[in-house]
């Protein structure tokens, strides 16, 4: 019996999706509502949820633990509702849930809206176990209870499931502005780092967001004391390399060889290509300005090949292909960044230059003009009106002819 567990407060907008997305895979679903003011606990039972109720304990790990309380499956499937389970999956999932030994699963986690590090792997389906435990504040998870139980009974393992599992949208840029995550981030992690000096789950998290908020040194300082303060071994993988990839950024504009050594030994840890895209695409990225064209263009066709649904790889496949004057290969990638993302107007712009340089007029007055349009729908006006005057003495946009 496999048991859907969530917590959830005010979800009303996705509730329901989320629900929709685990009928006829899970046999209950089971939701612990901490104080919704909307109609999320209806709609949850109209779509054949169980609802209990507790007041919000101030973080997210008793919250998750109460809530286990209240599953009766054999295994305990874990969503928030900004999370959708993908019907593709299933079938790998079940084939892992079978294996006697597997006492975890990780699921692939898709990043919507993330373009740099677009998935995430989380532990998030699980045996139900007393001793399985959510701990660490914010972004609790399991980790620490299930490494426990694998030191005392060695014939447990944790698997990851290769199938992308879950799309989650809560990461997306708009949705981020739109909140105080950041700051409960930050009060969280700064407790954490008060109780706990020098930790690396909290240096990582508050590292990096002192890094995206401006606070360049104390970020760095941060990121470098949690690479030192990390215990080797390869259940600590997923936090080097997060730890790596987000010191690469912060020296990204200062020291570019830093970044890249950083960047290289966050490639050199055993991680899927899909979950380390970020320092791949990076690392191709810094190459391609020093022009070192053959491996930038190398680490960037990997990536499309193992993770052809990000729209990002293919865009930068362009770029690095039309630098080294391959203008068919940079057309083509192009073209699928866009059948990816066609909002995106840096897409539009550059595939506007390669047709044109192919003799396309037709084709690059097209793709001007979306580009133009996708800007201005952004409220990107003055880039919009910038581009528009840069292209109006090469191609007359409001002509059907040159």
């Amino acid at each position: 019996m496999l048991s859907l567990s969530m917590i959830v407060r005010d979800e009303a907008e996705r509730i329901e999706d989320c629900l929709h997305s685990v009928k006829g895979f899970v046999d209950e679903m089971v939701l612990l509502d901490t104080g919704s003011t909307d109609n999320t606990v209806e709609l949850a039972e109209a779509a054949g949820a169980r609802v209990h109720r507790m007041d919000w304990p101030g973080d997210f790990a008793p919250a998750r633990n109460a809530a286990l309380e209240h599953v009766q499956g054999d295994w305990v499937l874990v969503l928030d509702a900004d999370e959708r389970l993908r019907e593709e999956a299933i079938p790998a999932i079940r084939a892992l849930m079978v294996q006697p030994d597997v006492l975890v699963i990780n699921l692939l986690r898709h990043e919507l809206g993330a373009a740099m590090a677009p998935y995430s792997n989380v532990s998030r389906l699980f045996r139900r176990d007393p001793r399985i435990r959510w701990s660490r504040p914010y972004h609790s998870m399991i980790d620490d209870s299930v490494t426990e139980i694998l030191q005392q009974e060695q014939h447990w393992r944790v698997a990851n499931c290769a199938e992308p599992a879950l799309l989650h949208d809560g990461y997306r840029p708009e949705l981020l502005n739109q909140g105080d995550k950041a700051e409960r981030l930050r009060r969280s992690m700064e407790q954490w780092l008060e109780d706990q000096p020098g930790d690396p789950y909290a240096c990582t998290k508050l590292g990096a967001l002192e890094v995206s908020s401006g606070n360049h040194e104390r970020g760095v300082k941060l990121l470098r004391q949690g690479l030192e303060r990390l215990p080797d071994g390869e259940g600590r993988t997923a936090e080097r390399y997060e730890l790596l990839l987000n010191l690469g950024i912060a020296l990204g504009a200062e020291d570019a060889a830093a970044a890249e050594s950083c960047y290289r030994q966050a490639l050199n840890l055993p991680l899927d290509v899909r979950l380390s895209l970020g320092a791949r695409l990076n690392l191709a990225a810094l190459l391609m300005q020093t022009n070192q064209l053959d491996e930038a263009i190398q680490l960037t066709t990997t990536a499309c090949q193992r993770a052809p649904e990000v729209a990002l790889a293919w865009y930068n496949l362009g770029l690095m292909e039309r630098r080294r004057g391959d203008l068919g290969a940079s057309l083509r990638a192009y073209e699928r960044s866009l059948d990816l993302n066609p909002d995106h107007a840096e897409s539009h712009q550059n595939f506007a230059v390669a047709r044109l340089m192919g003799g396309d007029i037709d084709g690059a007055r097209a793709s001007f003009r979306a580009a133009i349009s996708k800007l201005n729908a952004q409220n990107r006006t003055d880039e919009a009106e910038a581009l528009q005057a840069r292209v109006s003495g090469i191609v007359k946009l409001d002509e059907g002819t040159q």
